[in-house]
């Protein structure tokens, strides 16, 4: 895996250098912009507003607008310098029960190496207490040209460094719903998801995918796909709906336990 960044994890007067590489991966067909009437490539270029030209990349830099106006263009070098503590630092500002912390907050996932000999011991203690103890670690650091937020996790020996968003980025979700719910509906409904317990994501695959190769397939050959089953509509009778449910779900999992 490719490491993009040096960092040194920091808790309490430990420090950690570890490597940081992405820990995920896209493995998807890719829906590419053509030209409709002859599928040429469409390709995004880059233009200058103020010479109105298209400009390489070798001269395209970043830039933060100043308060009158301006913008100040920054290289690589400029970045360098930025006066941040968290630039080339994982600092764990405290622990909190892993299971405290919201899903929705997670953001982008890196795997964490020791960096060197030295960062071994030490990597493996806090990998190991975080396994232990339940507990993940909150840090501040800058990944990506900006300071995060992020949580670091144990993951089969290894450390994680996931990025989270701010407090003030998760939006609000508005009034939850003032449906009264029953008891009988309630059990019901658990029943069900007790049925359905057990899925094993790593036989999942990406239908998406698949389908989408299928019918690029077939609008090349010139021929109609199967219409797909259009999606299921809200039952008229929902108790009716879940004790069903519950019945076909307890008759497809009798054969596999009896097996």
């Amino acid at each position: 895996m490719a490491t993009i960044a040096t960092m040194t994890v920091s808790f309490g007067l430990v420090a950690v250098p570890v490597r940081l590489s992405p820990a995920t991966e896209r493995n998807r067909v890719p829906l590419h912009e053509v030209h409709v009437r002859d599928t040429g490539r469409i390709r995004h270029r880059r233009f200058c507003e103020l010479e109105d030209r298209e400009v390489p990349y070798a001269e395209v830099g970043r830039g933060v607008e100043m308060p009158d106006g301006t913008v100040a263009a920054l290289d690589e070098a400029d970045l360098e310098r930025l006066p941040l503590p968290s630039r080339r630092l994982i600092n764990v500002l405290g622990f909190v029960p892993a299971a405290e912390i919201d899903p929705i907050m997670y953001g982008r996932a890196y795997y964490a190496h020791p960096a060197g000999s030295a960062a071994e011991r030490p990597y493996e203690i806090l990998v190991a207490a975080l396994a232990r103890t339940g507990l993940a670690g909150v840090a501040k650091t800058a990944i990506r040209s900006r300071e995060r937020l992020a949580v670091l996790r144990p993951r089969h020996g290894v450390l994680v460094v996931h990025t989270v968003y701010w407090p003030d980025e998760i939006r609000d979700p508005g009034p939850a719903s003032a449906t009264p719910v029953t008891d009988r509906e309630l059990e019901l409904a658990e029943m069900l998801m007790n049925q359905l317990c057990g899925v094993d994501v790593k036989d999942l695959r990406d239908e998406y995918g698949e389908a989408l190769q299928e019918l690029a397939a077939a609008v090349t050959a010139g021929k109609e796909l199967e219409p797909a089953p259009e999606p299921g509509r809200p039952p008229v009778d929902l108790m009716e709906a879940l004790e069903a449910s519950v019945r076909a779900a307890e008759a497809k999992r009798r054969p596999s336990e009896t097996s």
